[in-house]
């Protein structure tokens, strides 16, 4: 059977009951499983980890947007994390029997709904982008929900798919295809948000730092702190300790120190496992010396 993976964004992370409909909207259609869904305060965000057939798997993410369109309103929203929509970015991965051509497909088919029948515009971005100006969800976010309206008045930033006049309660939603990624975000002990800009920007690949990292800084107002909050790529081309220890020594520089760190959703093992191996300095560890790899291989 093929297995894809979405995540969802959605605009809404202090009104816990909203987040639940949400979720129960996703959950509804069946041969859908949420495995996963965090909410953040200061973010004002909800990120949710779903999987299902290829077959299934496009019903079950407009059944979220859908309920997102009813429940969220964008001309209210205050939040650290860039966004443009209720419903802000949904991204389909290939796990299992299913190529990004097909992953491609599902975010057409996907956008096309969201917005003939939810009549939110939509955007293509990523590996299912319609333009090499729209490949970058950071290009098509720019301006976030704030500058929405003025930005769609440009020929080059026509929506996809739906209207092209601006959804003051709903915004606008970006779809697209890519392979897995980690969020991994880099806590410090500073309020000093101007501390944390320029630290991602020397971390981001943009800025001239790691490969397939993206960056920005973010405040924690609720813990009176900032954060690197990070987009990793490609894992394997930059791991997570070597953005944990650039940091460090970045921070170090204004006489800052890193004192946490977490991932939002799900991760693969062996992005956490190149992790513990070189914090504990293993000698010839072996991946078949995990339990559960052992298990699943019988």
């Amino acid at each position: 059977m093929s297995i894809v993976q979405c995540v969802p964004n959605f605009s809404e992370g202090m009104n816990q009951e909203v987040v639940e409909k949400i979720v129960e909207a996703i959950r509804s259609v069946e041969g859908i499983k949420v495995l996963d869904y965090s909410s953040d305060k200061d973010h004002n965000r909800t990120v949710v980890t779903l999987v299902g057939s290829k077959e299934k798997i496009v019903e079950g993410v407009f059944q979220g947007a859908k309920k997102a369109a009813e429940l969220i309103d964008m001309t209210t929203h205050k939040g650290e994390h860039p966004r443009m929509g209720a419903t802000d970015v949904i991204p389909f991965i290939p796990i299992k029997d299913v190529t990004m051509e097909e992953c491609i497909d599902l975010a057409r088919t996907l956008g096309q709904r969201i917005g003939e029948e939810l009549k939110i515009p939509v955007y293509l971005y990523e590996k299912a982008a319609s333009a090499t100006h729209r490949t970058n969800l950071a290009k098509v976010r720019k301006g976030e929900y704030e500058g929405l309206q003025e930005k769609m008045q440009e020929d080059k930033w026509k929506p996809d798919y739906g209207p092209s006049a601006f959804n003051p309660k709903s915004g606008a939603t970006a779809v697209g295809a890519r392979m897995p990624l980690v969020a991994f975000n880099v806590n410090l002990d500073t309020n000093n948000i101007d501390i944390a800009n320029k630290i991602a920007k020397n971390v981001r690949h943009a800025g001239g730092g790691l490969h397939s990292v993206k960056a920005m800084g973010v405040e924690l107002k609720e813990r009176g702190i900032v954060q690197i909050s990070m987009n990793m790529v490609d894992y394997k081309k930059t791991p997570l300790y070597r953005a944990k220890e650039l940091i460090k020594v970045e921070a170090q520089r204004y006489g800052v120190s890193v004192i946490g760190s977490e991932v939002i959703g799900l991760v693969p093992m062996d992005a956490l496992i190149e992790t513990v191996d070189y914090y504990l300095g293993l000698e010839e560890f072996k991946k078949d010396q995990i339990l559960e790899n052992r298990l699943f291989q019988g």
